[in-house]
């Protein structure tokens, strides 16, 4: 069914020229170097649009639980900064997003693409510290994310 949906994505819906423009953005932000953080964060936006039914876009903290590879500090630092200096555009650019995927989703056959938007609205925000992952790897984290919430639950009592 991922595979019918992703076929679906790209070819009625264009989806792949999606993801080639963020990579191009991506590649045109990270010429700047204090930016760098959000250029990555587009490219693994980029990502995600060529495949965005098998995929999700998770923080690269979260996904240090699995890894077990924590950001360093400096590179957690960095990300803030960055997020921080694009929080206006990416406002303006997260509420084009919410338009769009209201407009898609009253018109039935633009639920998938709505469903897909919605998915990438995080990271179309705050791409800094975002990370492309298999669904299954994303699942794994909200089990370890659980997982430590019990466990937080059984050393208060």
């Amino acid at each position: 069914m991922r595979t019918l949906l992703n076929i679906i994505w790209h070819i009625p819906y264009l989806g792949f020229l999606k993801a080639i423009l963020y990579y191009l953005v991506g590649a045109a932000v990270c010429l700047t170097i204090i930016f760098i953080p959000i250029g990555l964060g587009l490219f693994q936006l980029g990502k995600f649009y060529f495949s965005p039914f098998s995929n999700r876009l998770v923080s690269a903290s979260d996904l240090a639980l699995v890894t077990g590879k924590p950001l360093s500090v400096g590179m957690k630092i960095w990300n803030i900064i960055a997020n921080v200096l694009y929080f206006i555009p990416g406002l303006c650019l997260a509420i084009e997003a919410i338009a769009f995927i209201v407009t898609e989703f009253v018109t039935i056959i633009g639920i998938p693409v709505a469903l897909v938007e919605a998915k990438a609205l995080s990271a179309i925000f705050l791409p800094a510290g975002k990370k492309c992952v298999p669904i299954s790897v994303a699942d794994e984290i909200e089990k370890q994310k659980s997982q430590n919430a019990v466990d937080q639950v059984r050393a208060a009592n």
